[in-house]
């Protein structure tokens, strides 16, 4: 099913010397929405690539630590930067906690639903020659991270490969460090002692590593989602045989890393290549 945008019209905004402005800085409206279910959020926004050969489809999970006053909205100037480089993007939402339906298990299952419809509908919905037949990749940032990441360990998860952009990697260790004053708990209903079943069914670091290729770019000046929780992933999962590639950019912080207008963003940019290489 396909929907008009509801998305308001801007430009791409100019620099700001607060790294968080990314998560208010308008863009221009979607180009299409896809349902993928019957509640609110169970949508994902649209953008036409610019004309080229096609590439895989993008798609991208927003972070904000699941919660809701979160949206796909503030992955807006990130979208269009993609779209503008011969990308099509579909910018999924779920449900959150705070909402009804939003955290275990309806968040997960949402994005599980969520990325394994989107791409037919995405094909539907955007001019045929600008997609790449195949699986897409997944775009996620924080705890967009973390579920892109989660997904890609699912049993028969069709990827291309993941970009992970400081993902909360960790579940357990970001509950022990308190990320967000108990966004972890809030998502899983308790800590790892509470509901240990949860944290082995939704925590990277304690599945298997994907299958696919995965790419993680993390800033050492991040102060949301410190550093070490990717190295700790890194560590594990190339153990286990991923294949796995984490750059650490040592002056980024955790909001650099979807600001097209940052210096960070060439990093970003190369992981996604090396993916559609």
């Amino acid at each position: 099913m396909v929907d008009s945008p509801a998305a308001a019209a801007g430009d791409a905004g100019v620099p700001s010397d607060d790294p968080r402005s990314v998560l208010d800085r308008p863009a221009p409206p979607p180009d299409a929405q896809v349902r993928y279910g019957d509640h609110p959020d169970q949508v994902a926004d649209l953008r036409t690539p610019a004309p080229g050969p096609p590439r895989p489809l993008v798609v991208v999970i927003h972070g904000g630590f699941w919660r809701a006053e979160y949206d796909r909205r503030h992955t807006g100037p990130l979208a269009a930067d993609l779209a503008a480089r011969g990308y099509p993007v579909a910018q999924l939402e779920y449900r959150r906690t705070g909402q009804p339906g939003g955290g275990w298990p309806g968040t997960l299952d949402d994005v599980a639903h969520g990325v394994t419809a989107v791409p037919a509908l995405a094909r539907a919905a955007l001019p045929a020659d600008r997609v790449a037949p195949g699986p897409p990749i997944l775009l996620g940032h924080s705890a967009g991270g973390h579920l892109a990441l989660w997904y890609a360990t699912r049993a028969g998860a069709d990827l291309r490969g993941v970009l992970a952009l400081a993902p909360v990697a960790d579940l357990t260790e970001a509950y022990r460090r308190d990320l967000d004053g108990g966004a972890v708990a809030a998502l899983l209903g308790g800590g790892p002692d509470d509901v240990p079943e949860r944290y082995a069914a939704a925590d990277p670091a304690r599945r298997p590593p994907p299958a696919v290729p995965v790419r993680i770019v993390h800033g050492r000046r991040d102060q949301q989602v410190p550093v070490e929780l990717s190295v700790g992933y890194a560590s594990l999962a190339r153990r286990a045989g991923a294949d796995l590639r984490l750059v650490e950019l040592p002056d980024c912080e955790h909001f650099g890393l979807i600001d097209p207008l940052s210096a960070a963003w060439t990093a970003v940019i190369a992981g996604l290549h090396s993916l559609t290489e």
